[in-house]
This record gives structure tokens, sequence and C-alpha cells, in this order.
């Protein structure tokens, strides 16, 4: 059995705190894969509402994983991206994926 290093400050509790939700993930997961507008990401979302959309995304750039661009145009044209900090977290997305995959048939969703 590996054993992680117990440490009185746990340096994992501020990333799970900064990513936990039930969307942060999947928005990282979809700016991944191109710079996106507002909508775009809904649309990708698919269930998400407009309010939680917002909250999720100004709180992923208050912790730095997403950068917000403004192109001044009208309409307004608002862009979203991956900071190089959210960029870091794409290994991990892929590891989490990869364990799901292998895990399927154990695990199931909430219904």
């Amino acid at each position: 059995m590996v054993h992680l290093e117990a440490d009185e400050n746990c340096l994992v509790e501020p990333l799970i705190e900064a990513i936990s939700g039930k969307w942060k993930l999947l928005i990282i997961y979809w700016l991944a894969q191109d710079t996106s507008r507002f909508n775009q990401l809904q649309r990708n979302l698919g269930s998400i509402t407009h309010r939680t959309l917002a909250r999720q995304l100004s709180e992923l750039q208050a912790s730095g994983f997403v950068a917000r661009q403004d192109l001044q145009t009208i309409p307004p044209h608002v862009e979203y991206s991956l900071t190089p900090l959210g960029q870091s977290l794409i290994p991990l997305l892929r590891v989490m994926h990869d364990w799901a995959a292998e895990h399927a048939d154990k695990i199931s969703p909430k219904t």
C-alpha cells in the first residue's frame, strides 16, 4: 500500500477547495479543448444554469485557473481560457480520466 506523507498542513486541501464542486473540473475540461465564449461553455456543459456558470467561472478566475478576456466589442464578446496554472491541471484530469475508465464498472453516477 502506498502511503501519503502525513503533514499537519495538507497541501491537497487548498487544491480541493479551489476545484471542488460539480462543474469546475468540467469547465476546466472544456477550456482545455479551446478558448470559449460563455454561451458555448454553457452549451457544452448542458444543464448548468447561467448563474451557476458565472459563479464557477468567477471562482476559477479568483483561483488563477481561468482568464477572462473582454474584447470590448458591441455586442459584447468575452472569451474564457485556461491560464498556465489552469493548463497545469490537464495531466491531473488525464489521470482522473484513466482511473475512471479503469474503474467504470465499480463506480456509478448518483441518480
